[in-house]
This record gives C-alpha cells, structure tokens and sequence, in this order.
C-alpha cells in the first residue's frame, strides 16, 4: 500500500491520524510517517485499514460477491476459501483465494491482483 493510499482510506473513514493510530494500535508517529512515505505500511495494518472500510462499505450497500462479478465456474468457486467461508465481499482479505488461476505466495503479490479486480476497487466507490 503506498501512503497516498493510506491517507485515502483514513479520509474515507473519517478518522483523524490519531483515531487511526488507535484503531491500528500503533504510534501517531507511525501513521505520519505512513502517510509522508517515510516508512513501508506493514500488510497487518494495510489489511486492518482495508478491513475497516470494507465493514463500513458493507454496512452502507450490501455485499456484491466477487464469484458472480468474476464469473466463476463451479469448479474454481468450490476450491476457493471465500467460497467456502461465504465471504465473496471479502475476497481480497483472504489468503489463498484463486481468482486469477493460482493462490499466491505471499500479500503483496496477492494484493497487486486484488487492486485491479472490481471487487476491491468497489471499496472506493462512493
């Protein structure tokens, strides 16, 4: 996640950097630093920050589940975890999801996928 990202997010939710700060449990300090690109924002608070404004997007309009946006077959939705745990709004947060053919190794390959898929991008949808 890269901090312009970051400030995006804390703006969509309305929080100041100290509320942020609380909610990831971490220093204010580390959020500005975060947010002015001095430090890498570790995947714990990206997925946290990301998790945040999923919950608040849910609540707001309801969920579009990521096997019918993507038109999964029978096949992939059954091997797939968010199949499985009913949490195709979720996709992106779970590890392990195969939505472009393979699970990925590690979160930033994972969420280099997720950024270009309309499930994600719908997070940022007003």
């Amino acid at each position: 996640m890269e901090s312009k990202e970051f400030v995006l997010i804390r703006k969509k939710l309305n929080k100041t950097q100290k509320q942020i700060s609380q909610l990831l449990g971490t220093s204010l300090k580390a959020i500005h630093s975060y947010e002015q690109g001095w430090r890498t924002i570790p995947a714990h608070a990206e997925r946290q920050l990301l998790f945040l404004v999923a919950m608040k997007k849910r609540t707001d309009r309801g969920k579009k589940f990521c096997w019918v946006t993507n038109k999964c077959s029978p096949d992939r939705k059954e091997n797939c975890p968010a199949w499985e745990y009913r949490a195709g709004d979720l996709c992106w947060f779970i590890n392990g999801t195969i939505c472009d053919g393979q699970v990925h190794i590690d979160w930033k390959e994972k969420m280099s996928v997720c950024r270009e898929c309309n499930v994600y991008k719908e997070l940022f949808i007003d």
